[in-house]
């Protein structure tokens, strides 16, 4: 039989196995850098390397930035006028553009309008790509599939009907 400072010792021992497993499960179960199927909106943009941008549509944009870093930035509602704006700016109270604490302002058809930035993600060359055709900004490439060529010696041998008959 235990006693009391003894089961006491168990009972910290099994919190504190708890508590380092329940972290770990944590710590396992967020987006790596490498997963791109959610929504992450983790990544952000140091705001002097940015060098262009091309608009999607009203609400999504892909930024360049320094090193030939691509980003789909998805703002939070469609900024209409978007797409005719002569230029956007962003804006942050740091150097940094990340989700949710920054805006762009663009010219907008009465004022500058700005909207807050819902998510930001790096994008690989594949990635972009994609968003560029999704978008129709960029057509796809459409790999055709050679005719089928005549080949020698494969020649079909017909079958008689009647010659089962006999």
């Amino acid at each position: 039989m235990l006693r009391r400072s003894e089961k006491h010792n168990v009972y910290i021992k099994q919190m504190l196995i708890g508590f380092c497993l329940s972290s770990l499960l944590a710590c396992a179960g967020t987006n790596s850098d490498d997963d791109r199927s959610g929504s992450r909106g983790l990544d952000c943009i140091y705001e002097p390397s940015i060098r262009g941008y091309t608009v999607l549509d009203e609400s999504n944009l892909i930024v360049s930035a320094a090193g030939r870093s691509k980003y789909h930035v998805r703002l939070q509602r469609r900024a209409f006028g978007l797409q005719s704006s002569w230029g956007i700016a962003f804006r942050s109270q740091t150097s940094t553009i990340c989700s949710a604490f920054s805006e762009v302002i663009f010219d907008g058809s009465f004022d500058n309008q700005s909207i807050r930035i819902a998510n930001i993600r790096r994008l690989n060359a594949e990635e972009e790509d994609d968003l560029l055709i999704r978008y129709g900004k960029k057509k796809p490439t459409i790999e055709h599939t050679p005719a089928p060529q005549e080949m020698k010696g494969a020649e079909v041998e017909e079958l008689d009907p009647d010659a089962d008959d006999e």
